[in-house]
């Protein structure tokens, strides 16, 4: 057997003459495993060349007689040094010319026929390069399920270091946020709405068990989000939405994600949006956003708000070297905008609109009714009294500057224990005479006040030496009032105190 020549041929760099002599060898006996592995080599070294060079068509020509050899699994070592090679042509093919991608799109289902080791660090080399090739592409979800994201090793959940000391995001989470984006619902040409439900439904599993253990990547929660939306009714995917939202609350993406779930609801998008520019993010994330803002703004007739996003997204668009966009300078040049006088922010206008947002986040927590009965002005504290069972107090100020005794309130809170604090999440002033009825009432009559108190009655309800005070009450004196309940801690019994 001629393999020690073709060998020696092939290292020495004479590659015509071992193919020569490879090819005889073959043809003489084309079963002999011998004479397959030593004309593989020769086509290998070809192949090298070929990367090298960039020569995308003579690369193919010589992989694809590796391939027509049909060799068996057991030639993992050629197949592994060949995957360093298609992955370093790809990159290189994908930088010069985007034209080839038709022979790329060759090049990967050639490489389907090999058998590489699993995992490892030249299979996920090859991962990178047709990730680069294909990320955009109609083809990623059928290269990323025959590569297998269950072959990715340790070391590919970490961020990268390049040579000029950025980080990038790790290959894993790029992965997972291409294939996401590819489950996405997409428009044909023909106007039919192309969606995969199982396989979106299989892979929100998959990014569900990448969450937990990756708490510190972000955006595949974002995309696992944006498949809930796409696979379920609005009920369903705010059960699932919410609780990770609330966890993600500061993330201004959570709210854009919260607005696509009300797109039927204009006013509760532009909350939404409101929110969502009130969160600190990188300025170049928010340009989208914030002209989604500006067009809304215009609908209104808030052409000072309006003005204000158009300078600042278009200040952040310049800066980062971005294109300012038609519709932009579309709006630029119009009367309402050059009349209009803008701000340094929108902070203030988005803070009316906060609560409404807020409350969407806890859309799976009950509403309740809340009466005032004490306001501590100065902490920003309110007692309040939803039933006879259900009391305590909570801080305000989120929501309003002032409250006073006998407010009505619809809330949502996390409930603490009786007589103490409560969390509140949302909250709105309300009319609501039916509830009032059942805790506020009229009352009238003379006052008593015994000698050497400071505090009197007015019949049976209390009235506190402050009152007295405030008031200039007196004993005997006539007087018409309110009254409300409250809870009396040293008698551990409800009765009712003069407002």
């Amino acid at each position: 057997m001629p393999a020690k020549e073709i060998k020696e041929l092939r290292q020495s760099g004479r590659l015509e003459e071992a193919l020569t002599m490879a090819k005889s060898e073959l043809e003489a006996q084309p079963d002999n495993i011998w004479a397959n592995r030593n004309i593989s080599w020769v086509y290998y070294e070809y192949l090298k060349q070929s990367a090298a060079a960039a020569d995308l068509d003579s690369f193919i020509t010589n992989v694809s007689e590796i391939k027509n050899l049909e060799l068996s699994a057991e030639e993992k070592m050629l197949f592994d040094n060949i995957s360093w090679q298609i992955g370093s042509i790809i990159f290189k093919t994908l930088g010069t010319d985007n034209s080839q991608h038709a022979q790329l799109m060759q090049l990967i289902e050639i490489s389907k026929s090999f058998e590489f080791t699993k995992p490892s660090e030249c299979y996920s080399f090859l991962f990178k390069a047709f990730h680069k090739a294909v990320k955009i592409d109609n083809t990623y979800l059928q290269v990323a399920d025959w590569w297998n994201f269950d072959n990715f090793r340790e070391e590919d959940y970490q961020k990268e270091t390049l040579p000029n000391g950025k980080e990038m995001m790790s290959i894993v989470e790029q992965a997972y946020i291409a294939y996401a984006k590819h489950l996405l619902p997409v428009q044909n040409p023909d106007g039919e709405v192309v969606f995969d439900k199982e396989k979106a439904l299989a892979f929100i599993e998959k990014l569900s068990v990448l969450e937990e253990k990756h708490k510190e990547y972000q955006y595949p929660a974002y995309f696992k989000a944006k498949l809930l939306l796409a696979t379920g009714d609005k009920e369903h995917m705010l059960e699932s939405l919410l609780p990770f939202a609330k966890k993600k609350r500061n993330d201004f993406w959570v709210w854009e994600i919260l607005a696509e779930a009300f797109s039927n609801e204009p006013e509760k998008v532009f909350a939404c949006y409101c929110k969502a520019l009130s969160c600190k993010s990188p300025e170049e994330m928010l340009v989208g956003l914030r002209q989604k803002m500006a067009r809304i703004l215009i609908l209104k007739n808030n052409y000072n708000e309006a003005k204000t996003e158009i300078e600042i997204l278009a200040k952040s668009r310049i800066e980062n070297g971005y294109r300012i966009p038609s519709e932009v300078t579309n709006w630029q040049s119009q009367e309402w905008y050059k009349n209009a006088s803008s701000k340094k922010s929108n902070t203030e206008f988005y803070k009316l609109y906060i609560p409404e947002a807020e409350s969407l986040l806890f859309y799976d927590i009950p509403e309740e009714m809340i009466i005032v009965e004490f306001v501590n002005s100065d902490k920003k504290i309110l007692n309040f009294i939803a039933s006879e069972s259900h009391f305590g107090f909570l801080k305000y100020d989120r929501f309003f500057k002032e409250v006073k005794i006998g407010d009505t309130l619809k809330v949502r809170f996390q409930g603490g224990s009786n007589e103490g604090m409560h969390q509140l999440y949302t909250c709105v002033k309300v009319d609501d005479d039916n509830f009032k009825t059942q805790f506020l009432k009229e009352v009238e009559g003379s006052v008593r006040i015994t000698d050497g108190k400071v505090f009197g009655f007015l019949g049976d309800i209390f009235i506190h030496p402050s009152l007295v005070t405030k008031l200039k009450l007196t004993d005997g004196m006539p007087y018409k009032g309110k009254a409300i309940r409250a809870f009396n801690k040293e008698k551990k019994q409800w009765s009712w105190k003069l407002v």
